[in-house]
């Protein structure tokens, strides 16, 4: 009466005509399906590919080789500008009109240029003056009275720089006045980029 069903199986026990390895496959199907979702090998090895840092990981051998490539640099800029090669020059220094401007404080006497040799006689003579500080007043006045020539002098370079500059290219960029008197309180031959005109008077057209 109250006996159990036939349909009911305990625990542990397989239903009639199921065989134990079929029990063993259908619980290692419904694992692998429970794992389903996760990152597949290769989808691995691409996000730690991702992750990898951008910077080369051996730093001595890019800061050498950053360093070597700056050297080269500097030596080129520096040939362009003893040859007069534009191409490899500063910014600063390219372009037509400051090669017009160059050439112009080349080929022109300034007095600036010869400024810091007589200021080395001058303060080399006060050595010689300190016995007579009249006559070392004097020598420090005679300084500073060049020095007032050689502004007066840069003051007429640039007029006439200028009217030239405006007449060949219809402007002149901020910045050009000082780079013209910048060149003419420099001594010729230390001159960077270098003069390409070997003679004073041979003024560009």
């Amino acid at each position: 009466m109250f006996s159990r069903s036939k349909t009911d199986s305990p625990a542990g026990v397989t239903s009639p005509g199921v065989t134990p390895d079929q029990v063993t496959s259908s619980s290692e199907t419904a694992g692998a399906a429970s794992g389903k979702g996760r990152p597949t090998p290769k989808r691995k090895e691409a996000e730690a590919a991702n992750k990898r840092p951008l910077v080369p990981t051996d730093r001595k051998a890019a800061a050498k080789a950053a360093r070597e490539q700056r050297r080269i640099d500097r030596e080129r800029t520096y040939q362009a500008m003893q040859t007069g090669d534009e191409k490899h020059m500063p910014v600063k220094d390219k372009g037509p009109l400051r090669r017009y401007v160059r050439d112009y404080v080349d080929a022109r006497w300034n007095l600036g240029e010869f400024f810091l040799p007589i200021a080395f006689v001058f303060l080399f003579a006060t050595f010689f003056t300190q016995s007579r500080p009249e006559i070392g007043v004097l020598v420090l006045l005679g300084l500073y009275g060049y020095l007032g020539l050689t502004l007066i002098d840069a003051v007429l370079l640039w007029r006439t720089l200028k009217k030239r500059l405006l007449a060949k290219f219809g402007e002149v960029p901020g910045g050009t006045m000082m780079y013209a008197v910048t060149r003419a309180y420099q001594i010729r031959r230390s001159r960077l980029p270098r003069a390409m005109s070997k003679k004073h008077g041979e003024y560009p057209v």
